[in-house]
């Protein structure tokens, strides 16, 4: 059709790209990416909420009665559903990224941000750990401490950027995260960017 120009194709740009929201438990994924969801207007996902609702119990039951493999297996495929779609603020469970192939799918139609904190702060934010399988019946900051350092390295060559939430409040981390992801190229739609601006 001459002199028409084409109308563009639906594609990642055209409605942003993920933002997915890794780190360890008690960093403070789940209430930024509500905060950032809300601010943004996309919808919230929630790795750990889609695999106990894959699976009908609670995490807790799922670690106690099919044991953690059978977690992380339910994990992987909610990994795999997230890098299929676009436009959303997902927050993944903190263990999700020991496993490469999570991170290549998340990032597939995703930019990660590692939500990151002093172990003190953890410690503080998950409590006792009573909800927390990988914290059962241990000493939970010797616990905390232990996970944080073995996955470190892996959050920091998983994510694009590293946020610190220690002494923070939500919506200062997610002014924070949005000003970054105003500059990453398909991030955002330009609405969401003129939004924000």
């Amino acid at each position: 059709m001459v002199g028409q120009r084409p109308r563009p194709a639906m594609s990642v740009i055209s409605c942003g790209r993920n933002l997915v929201l890794i780190g360890m438990m008690g960093a403070g994924k789940s209430a930024v990416a509500a905060e950032l969801a809300r601010r943004l207007g996309r919808e919230r996902i929630d790795t750990d909420e889609l695999v106990e609702s894959e699976l009908d119990q609670t995490i807790p039951e799922i670690f106690a009665q099919r044991g953690e493999r059978a977690f992380r297996e339910a994990e992987a495929r909610m990994c795999r559903h997230v890098g299929t779609i676009h436009g959303a603020v997902v927050a993944v469970g903190g263990g999700a990224v020991l496993d490469p192939a999570n991170v290549t799918a998340l990032g597939a139609t995703g930019d990660v941000v590692w939500l990151d904190a002093t172990p003190e702060a953890l410690v503080e934010r998950v409590g006792g750990g009573d909800e927390r399988p990988m914290l059962a019946d241990d000493d939970v900051s010797a616990r905390v401490r232990q996970l944080a350092g073995q996955r470190r390295e892996r959050y920091c060559r998983s994510a694009a950027v590293r946020v610190d939430t220690t002494d923070r409040d939500v919506a200062d981390i997610a002014t924070e995260i949005l000003d970054w992801a105003r500059h990453r190229p398909g991030l955002l739609a330009r609405e969401e960017r003129e939004e924000i601006a």
